[in-house]
C-alpha cells in the first residue's frame, strides 16, 4: 500500500473535523511538559473542544479547499490544532485561559465562522465573553427597566397610601365646619 493510501484517513478525519466547525484554532504547544499538556487537553474535552496535534502536510491537504485555507501559511513547526463545532470563541478563549498559565503555549491563527484572524485577532476574539454570559448580560439589561418601574411603583403606591389618610383627615375637616351651626 502506498503511503499517501495510509495518510488518506487522516486527512478526511481532519477535514470531517473542520467541515462544520464554528472555529480552528492553530497553536504552537513547544515547551509545554507533559502535564500541562494533558491539563490543557483535559481542559479542552471538558469544554467541547476537540484538540489533536496532526502533521502539518496532512492539515495543509485537509484545509485546501475549506475555510481554513487561509490557516496554510501558519502551519510551521509542531502545530496542534483546536476546534470548536458549538461556541465560535469557545477555543480561543480556552487556550488563551490556559496560556496564561503556560506561557509557552502559543495561539498562532484561527478561522472563525469563516473569517481568518491572526495572533493578535485570536487574543481579541478569546476575550468575548461565552454566549451564555451574553445572554445573562442581556437578559440583566431587559430587567433592569422593567425592576427599576416596578420599584418606583411600589414607592409611589406605599407613599400615596401613606397620604391617603391625610387626605381623608383634611376632607372631613371642612366637611365638618360646614356642619357646624354658624354663629352670628
Amino acid at each position: 500500500m502506498a503511503k499517501v493510501e495510509l495518510k488518506q484517513p487522516i486527512v478526511q478525519e481532519i477535514a470531517e473535523h473542520i467541515k462544520d466547525a464554528q472555529s480552528v484554532v492553530i497553536v504552537d504547544y513547544r515547551g509545554l511538559t507533559v502535564a500541562e499538556d494533558t491539563q490543557l487537553r483535559k481542559q479542552l474535552r471538558e469544554a467541547g473542544i476537540t484538540y489533536k496535534v496532526y502533521k502539518n502536510t496532512l492539515m495543509n491537504f485537509a484545509f485546501k479547499g475549506t475555510d481554513c485555507e487561509s490557516l496554510c501559511g501558519s502551519l510551521e513547526g509542531p502545530n496542534a490544532i483546536a476546534i470548536s463545532k458549538d461556541d465560535a470563541t469557545a477555543a480561543a478563549r480556552e487556550l488563551a485561559k490556559f496560556a496564561k498559565k503556560a506561557p509557552k503555549l502559543e495561539i498562532k491563527a484561527g478561522v472563525v465562522e469563516g473569517n481568518f484572524y491572526d495572533t493578535e485577532g485570536m487574543k481579541a476574539i478569546s476575550e468575548i465573553p461565552s454566549r451564555e454570559e451574553l445572554l445573562s448580560k442581556l437578559l440583566g439589561s431587559i430587567q433592569s427597566p422593567i425592576a427599576n418601574f416596578a420599584r418606583v411603583i411600589k414607592q409611589i403606591a406605599e407613599r400615596d397610601g401613606e397620604a391617603a389618610p391625610a387626605a381623608e383627615a383634611q376632607a372631613e375637616a371642612p366637611a365638618a365646619e360646614a356642619e357646624a351651626p354658624a354663629e352670628s
